[in-house]
């Protein structure tokens, strides 16, 4: 079981890439293949007291990487032997059995459908964020893959992320709302009040529209919208984490008795803090394609690129490729016999 990762990828180069790359071998016994200057990843490694001799690791030379400003389809073109480009590469020609990558999440996209393709049916591949609820973990998708969408569109990402939050996340329920203005079905706009029909008579659990509020509020385990409201969607959410934690911060430290009772609060606001961070979840699965690939935020550190790699190892070993492409196919035919447009 080896894992391609863009170990050149990412805010901070491949310093964090490395480390998680070393943890997850470590922690899980993941391969990795590290795709990216060689010359560049021996010296990390060598740093890190990494023998040239082990097994775990396969260096993969890939001297470019697509930077952040680069517009995706272009740079793909221009640059078919980069770090993200060869990766995908790998895993299309079975060397790899997924992709791990902290760049840049469109280049990510399109390798993955230069090389690895769709899975047939799927009109659209989406990224599935997870995220922190009250009641464990949801899955919102899409997070950024696809800023216009279409209602058929909307309802394949909710058939993905159903089969997701049951296989992956381990949800014994796989409530799906569309993220809309208000909880009425009028409301919202075309988009929304044009995919409900359809998601209606899909046979998932759907509860209908859904505001901002219930989503942290975990009352649904699936959250479907295009990617342009769904990556802000995630992204406030992140920012008002990080926020609520440097307030919290400064409020302790405010005063000797806030500081004590923040000495006995320590554990709690431990384990807080990692229920709501992106580094333990590693990273957002991209789903629809016939592959195990695995977006991760620019600024990933170590913690997360090895938890990416799990994540990445965990989907390929789930089989849930397969699932999505049954299920999609049978909502097809169910939806078509009872004449609802498509």
């Amino acid at each position: 079981m080896k894992i391609a990762l863009d170990a050149a990828a990412g805010d901070f180069g491949p310093g964090p890439n490395i480390d998680g790359a070393v943890q997850a071998a470590n922690a899980w016994g993941i391969e990795v293949v590290l795709v990216g200057p060689a010359e560049k990843i021996r010296h990390e490694l060598a740093a890190r007291s990494v023998a040239a001799s082990d097994k775990r690791f396969e260096i993969v030379d890939a001297p470019e990487v697509i930077g952040k400003g680069e517009e995706p389809s272009i740079a793909c073109r221009a640059k078919p032997g980069c770090s993200i480009m060869t990766a995908c590469e790998l895993a299309a020609k079975g060397s790899a059995a997924g992709v791990v990558s902290a760049g840049h999440s469109g280049a990510t996209m399109v390798a993955a459908l230069w090389h690895i393709k769709r899975i047939e049916g799927v009109l659209r591949p989406a990224i599935a964020a997870p995220i922190p609820t009250l009641n464990g973990t949801a899955v919102l998708l899409d997070a950024g893959a696809n800023p216009d969408c279409k209602p058929w569109h909307l309802l394949q990402f909710a058939v993905m992320g159903s089969i997701y939050a049951l296989h992956i996340l381990k949800r014994d329920r796989q409530r799906v709302g569309i993220l809309s203005i208000g909880q009425e079905d009028g409301r919202g706009n075309d988009l929304v009040k044009e995919s409900i029909p359809l998601l209606k008579s899909s046979g998932l659990d759907f509860l209908g529209p859904v505001d901002g509020r219930d989503v942290p509020a975990g009352t649904i385990e699936v959250v479907v919208c295009d990617g342009f409201a769904g990556n802000v969607a995630v992204k406030v959410m992140e920012g008002t984490s990080q926020s609520i934690f440097q307030l919290l911060k400064a409020e302790v430290l405010a005063g000797w008795l806030a500081k004590t009772g923040g000495l006995l609060l320590r554990g709690a606001f431990g384990r807080l803090r990692r229920r709501m961070s992106y580094d333990e979840y590693g990273g957002a699965p991209l789903l629809g394609v016939e592959g195990s690939v695995v977006i991760c935020h620019g600024k990933s550190n170590s913690k997360a690129i090895a938890n990416a790699l799990r994540v990445a190892k965990d989907l390929a070993d789930s089989g849930i490729n397969g699932r999505i492409r049954k299920s999609v196919d049978e909502i097809k035919q169910n939806l078509e016999t009872s004449r609802v447009s498509i």
